[in-house]
């Protein structure tokens, strides 16, 4: 283990055990949940009417989400499925598109590959692609860091579109002075790939996918690599994410850096971590945007609520307080949009009706 990682659990560490005895510590939050087996399409089910939930509230949300061009809808309670739905000629064999939502996959990824010791996030990204992976110059370069991609604080120019080859890749500020949604956060696959001396795909099938059961594949389109999966598989990975990287008994995704990604990772958008969106804070801003919003990401949800959230409103919910998994796919709900949108607070209202 690189020495700036130790020190990085050793601060993780302090603060974990500095917090509040109210707090539910990260380790017991997987105690409780089901894990539905690998290689298989058994996933046990819980019904709404064991859980109090107002039954008379399902239909209008399954119209509400039918109306708003869904096609998967699921929510999981500790694990088991209480509501499974599929619009149209979407079925659960059917894969669809996770967009931006999938930056959670990368994000685990990496955290994978630090506790194994081929990364240190805090390093730059240039001493694993080389230098002149951008048109920066070598200086403003090696301010780069794999963890600016993550917390998508690059400084780069996020304002000329998604090709992230050399020549689009422009130094705007120094790295961490400003928080932009930016395409570039796959050069990290391409670090996480150059560092474990195999393909981005196999390195994620390997750690990941197959530990957990998902179905699913990385492909190109257009200027992006977007994972393409049932909605089942989306869940599992909601699931794992709710059990602070803990599958069943195995540690998948650090558990401090599960505790990292789901927090505020810097101080200009404090409702973003390791690509997830976090619900409870004061104030955030959106993608292709500097504008400070202030509220909530999604005031009528939970306030401890984080999200994966992609293009055109693909949705991971996880909400710890009610041990709770969400997932939402489909078409844009409205407009088209990068990753939050109304759509959020009005499906939550919906959501809350049934399960209050």
């Amino acid at each position: 283990m690189k020495p700036t990682y130790l020190i990085a659990l050793i601060s993780s560490f302090a603060f974990t055990f500095s917090c509040s005895t109210d707090d539910v510590s990260l380790s017991e939050t997987s105690e409780s949940l089901y894990f539905p087996p690998i290689n298989s399409d058994v996933w046990e089910t819980t019904s709404s009417a064991e859980l109090d939930w107002d039954d008379s509230q399902l239909e209008p949300l399954l119209t509400f989400l039918e109306e708003k061009n869904s096609k998967a809808f699921i929510i999981l309670h500790e694990g088991k499925i209480v509501e499974e739905h599929y619009f149209g000629d979407h079925t659960d064999s059917t894969p669809w598109y996770w967009a931006s939502a999938g930056k959670t996959l990368t994000a685990a990824i990496a955290g994978i590959a630090q506790e194994e010791g081929l990364i240190d996030i805090n390093e730059k990204v240039s001493d694993y692609l080389g230098t002149g992976w951008t048109t920066a110059s070598l200086e403003k370069e090696n301010l780069i860091t794999s963890r600016n991609l993550l917390e998508m604080t690059s400084g780069l120019n996020d304002n000329l579109g998604d090709d992230v080859s050399t020549s689009h890749l422009h130094y705007l500020e120094d790295a961490g002075e400003r928080w932009a949604y930016h395409n570039v956060y796959l050069k990290l696959q391409d670090v996480l790939s150059a560092a474990s001396h195999d393909s981005w795909s196999n390195y994620f099938n390997t750690k990941l996918k197959a530990k957990i059961g998902m179905s699913g594949a990385w492909l190109q389109t257009d200027n992006s690599s977007v994972y393409w999966s049932t909605a089942r598989s989306m869940a599992r990975f909601g699931l794992l994410s709710l059990a602070n990287g803990k599958w069943e008994t195995d540690q998948i995704v650090p558990e401090l850096f599960m505790y990292d990604a789901t927090n505020t990772s810097q101080l200009i958008n404090e409702a973003y971590g390791y690509s997830w969106w976090l619900n409870g804070k004061s104030t955030y801003h959106l993608p292709q945007t500097q504008f400070e919003f202030q509220d909530e990401i999604i005031p009528n949800a939970p306030s401890d609520t984080f999200a994966a959230l992609g293009k055109n409103d693909q949705k991971i919910y996880v909400v710890p307080s009610k041990d709770l998994v969400i997932i939402r796919m489909g078409e844009a709900a409205d407009d088209e949009n990068f990753a939050l949108s109304s759509f959020d607070t009005d499906l939550w209202e919906k959501i809350n009706a049934f399960i209050n």
